[in-house]
Formats: structure tokens, C-alpha cells, sequence
């Protein structure tokens, strides 16, 4: 696939723990001091054992002073559209312009139910989900006094007052695996953000992609308006085998290359240890810039011009 042209970032995915209410601030703070430009957390409403996910962004974004902040991804499901569009607002005007709205149709649909909400079937999530980000979308349109209708069966205003608009263009990431939600991908939303571990191969990742792509075009888009981001997991090793199991020189070149070649822009280290998160923000982010910089022929550490570029493979071995 090719290179969409994004500038790089890097992020951080943070347990919320209940039982250390504390310590997910303290590695959000601490994403920000090693140079990560992108704190994020999991929602599920449901689980006891996780602080609100809402509440603990809006506790980061008053602790922090640069870093973006987003739900990875938040429970549409569980939180009502309309509201979430002037909370997301809110909070991205009292932050200064750092939150980006990660969504996700749901899918442990038995604890949704015991908190009170819909069972679907998966045709019918994604359905609602895009009824949502049309909900979302036409809140934050305040270029028109005109009162907003929009959604469907299951997410709908009819009538509501538009506002207030976010401090900036807040980016809608939808968390996707299959087909369909793919497709919605590419018609509306601003970033696919799936998880290495459930795409399991790079096959998979560029499937996602021509399904997006495809879709976009249908759309009448750019593909290259859709991020491409990615959760990852993995270790430094001082002489390791496999993606992201290495030395930070090692995931540099993995992640460049697999920049280069699928087009992944924003990547999302997921785990609670301090010490990775330092060396990905101090080592590995600014070498991997570098490397795609010298690729695609652009000064190092800035953005990209924003087409695909022509560019060489890194002597990484990412793919295997």
C-alpha cells in the first residue's frame, strides 16, 4: 500500500486502572515529558475495575499541557452522541485543542446490556455507530443557525442547537476489524485505529486499507484523508526476532518501513512500563521520523507534503 503522506506520532495506551487511580495520570504526564505527542486510554463503562474513561481525560488534559488525549476507543454504545459531541467539545476547548475523538460500535454486547444498554446485532452497531458520527459532526457545525435533524434509528437529534464547535478539527478515529465497518471508515471518518494483535498479519493491515481506500473513493475522498493508526505491543531486546522485538535502532526501522509500505502514521505503544515509554518517545520516535524524512525527501522531523511519496525500503526487517 502506499505512503499516505502523514506526519509521524506516537502515543502512548494507558490502563485506567481504579485500584492506582494515580499512576495512569502519572504516565500521561510522563508521555508528555519523554516527547510522545498522543495519551490514550481504553472505555469500557462496564468494567469495575477501570476509572471512568471520560473523567480520567478530562483529569489528564487539566495535568497536561501538550499532549493529545483520546479514547481508545470510547463505547458509543454507552455514551449518547449528542452528549459526547459538546463533552468532546468542551474539554478540547478547555485543553487548548489536544483532544481527537477515538469511536467504537461496541462488542461485549452482555455487559453493555447489564449497564442498560441496546443489544445489537453487528449489522445494526455499525449502522448506529455511523448515525453517531453524523450526530457528532453536525453539533460541532456552527457555520449554520440552523437546528440540527440528523442520525437514525438509534442515534438522533431532532431539533437540537448546534455548539459549541471543538477548538479545532477534532479527528474521528474508528476503532474497525471487519468489512463493513471498513467501509464506513473510509465514507466519514478521519482515522482507522485498529490493534496489531487483532489484525494478527501486515496481510491483514493492507486488506483494511484497499477496503478504506476503496471506500473513499466511492465517497467521493481522498484516501489520504483517512490516518492510518496502529495499537502495538513489544519489548527492546538487545538482539530480538520479529516486529518491535529489538533494539530501539531496531523499531525504528520496523516502524519507518511499515510507515513506507502501509501507510501507518500514528503508532500506539501499548503497556504500563515507564521505561519503554521514555525510550519510545526519546529514541525510537525521533530515529523512525529521520528514516521516513530521508525516504520520502522531506527536511527530517517535519510533515510530509501530504501525498504518497516516492521513497526506499529501509534495511529494517519489519515483515518478518
Amino acid at each position: 500500500m502506499p505512503d499516505y503522506g502523514h506526519d509521524l506520532r506516537f502515543g502512548s495506551f494507558v490502563t485506567p486502572a481504579a485500584a492506582a487511580p494515580h499512576q495512569a495520570v502519572a504516565l500521561a504526564q510522563l508521555s508528555e515529558e519523554v516527547g510522545l505527542d498522543l495519551v490514550t486510554f481504553q472505555d469500557h463503562p462496564y468494567q469495575a475495575a477501570f476509572l471512568d474513561t471520560w473523567t480520567l481525560m478530562s483529569w489528564v488534559a487539566a495535568r497536561t499541557e501538550r499532549i493529545r488525549i483520546a479514547g481508545n476507543v470510547l463505547n458509543l454504545p454507552l455514551r449518547p452522541p449528542a452528549v459526547l459531541a459538546r463533552a468532546v467539545a468542551s474539554l478540547d476547548r478547555l485543553s487548548g485543542g489536544r483532544v481527537e475523538l477515538g469511536l467504537g460500535a461496541g462488542g461485549f454486547w452482555d455487559p453493555i446490556v447489564a449497564m442498560g444498554g441496546e443489544r445489537l446485532t453487528p449489522g445494526e452497531s455499525v449502522d448506529a455507530l455511523s448515525e453517531g458520527i453524523d450526530v457528532v459532526r453536525g453539533l460541532w457545525d456552527t457555520s449554520t443557525r440552523d437546528r440540527l435533524v440528523a442520525g437514525g434509528a438509534r442515534h438522533h437529534v431532532d431539533g437540537a442547537k448546534r455548539g459549541p464547535a471543538p477548538a479545532h478539527d477534532v479527528e474521528i478515529w474508528v476503532g474497525a476489524l471487519k468489512p463493513r465497518m471498513l467501509r464506513l471508515v473510509g465514507a466519514k471518518a478521519d482515522g482507522w485505529l485498529p490493534s496489531l494483535a487483532y489484525l494478527q498479519s501486515f496481510e491483514a493491515l493492507a486488506t483494511g486499507n484497499a477496503t478504506i481506500d476503496a471506500a473513499a473513493q466511492d465517497a467521493g475522498r481522498d484516501p489520504r484523508a483517512v490516518r492510518r493508526l496502529l495499537n502495538v505491543g513489544g519489548r527492546f531486546t538487545d538482539g530480538g526476532a520479529g516486529f518491535l522485538q529489538g533494539s530501539p535502532r531496531q523499531w525504528a526501522e520496523q516502524v519507518a518501513e511499515v510507515t513506507l509500505e502501509h501507510g501507518v502514521s500514528t503508532w500506539i505503544v501499548a503497556g504500563d512500563d515507564p521505561t519503554t515509554l521514555a525510550v519510545v518517545g526519546q529514541e525510537v520516535a525521533p530515529a523512525a521520523r529521520e528514516l521516513v524524512a530521508a525516504a520520502r525527501g522531506t527536511a527530517p522531523g517535519g510533515p510530509a507534503s501530504g501525498g504518497p511519496a516516492s521513497r526506499t525500503t529501509t534495511d529494517g526487517e519489519a515483515l518478518a
